[in-house]
């Protein structure tokens, strides 16, 4: 049976192992609100063959939360996963269009309900075309249905109120991947009502800083540019705009440095339009 044991694969050892009975793709394509592109449609037209598209914009999120794409509870997890004819058996490889971009994100939702053979296929969909890699352009098979079941790791995410918590606590290390001009607060943010600005305490680290030509940077970049925001001593968080790219420094704390990072599910959106929590700028 093929197991995962890297975080990251390549395009080459996906296509050396494309044809195992347990590994599933994923396609985790996803564009900012405003984009004029539709992941789902994108992927129903051409896909790396066997894949199935995960929504967690559109369909597989917590409905009853006002914020954007927020995890869902573990039995919406289970009915949506099952629905993908995926197992818990299953060798999980993720993946986007844009290289690396929105498939952290899914690498983290199911590491935190407990699926932990999952990796993310290094450099995405362009990487995979780049060696000439197979395409399927066929209209999509419904997968057959599973008996999956997921488990909340707790530790792997936080809400705003344990994180104010422990901000006044100093018992956080809390880092903010936004760009800098959001981070300390000189721009305005994106979307309405949410204020510029940043936790205190909190370090910056864009998430851009991480990749470079669509792909991780070495282990050792990695590795030196985490060490400057990490802490050794204390639980370290990531935020970002609305919880997609601050699992893109989960990701990399995992993969450089083994290092596992709570993600705080509401980000910044939730943070900044909410005037009882703390806002510094610069």
């Amino acid at each position: 049976m093929l197991q995962i044991n890297e975080v990251l694969v390549s395009a080459e050892w996906l296509r050396d192992n494309l044809d195992s009975p347990k590994l599933k793709l994923v396609d985790a394509s996803w564009f900012m609100p405003g984009t004029d592109r539709n992941a789902k449609s994108e992927w129903s037209t051409k896909r790396i063959p066997g894949s199935v598209y995960f929504d967690f914009d559109g369909e597989i999120y917590d409905k009853t939360s006002p914020l954007p794409h927020m995890l869902p509870s573990e039995a919406q997890f289970e009915a949506a996963v099952a629905e993908l004819g995926i197992s818990n058996e299953d060798d999980i490889v993720v993946y986007d269009t844009a290289g690396i971009f929105s498939s952290p994100r899914v690498w983290w939702m199911f590491k935190v309900m407990g699926h932990q053979n999952v990796a993310l296929l290094d450099g995405g969909m362009p990487a995979w075309e780049g060696i000439g890699g197979e395409l399927d352009t066929d209209v999509p098979q419904s997968p057959t249905s599973t008996g999956y079941k997921a488990k909340l790791d707790k530790e792997g995410v936080i809400n705003s109120k344990d994180l104010l918590a422990g901000i006044e606590a100093e018992s956080l290390n809390v880092v903010d991947v936004r760009p800098a001009d959001r981070f300390s607060g000189c721009v305005a943010e994106p979307r309405p009502g949410v204020r510029s600005g940043h936790m205190p305490t909190a370090k910056n680290l864009p998430f851009l800083s991480l990749t470079e030509n669509g792909k991780f940077k070495s282990k050792e970049t990695l590795s030196m540019l985490l060490s400057q925001v990490l802490s050794k001593d204390k639980p370290n968080v990531s935020s970002c705009g609305s919880g997609v790219t601050a699992c893109t420094f989960a990701l990399a704390a995992e993969w450089a440095l083994g290092t596992k990072i709570a993600v705080y599910d509401g980000s910044w959106t939730e943070w900044g339009s909410n005037t009882e929590l703390p806002v510094v700028k610069d």
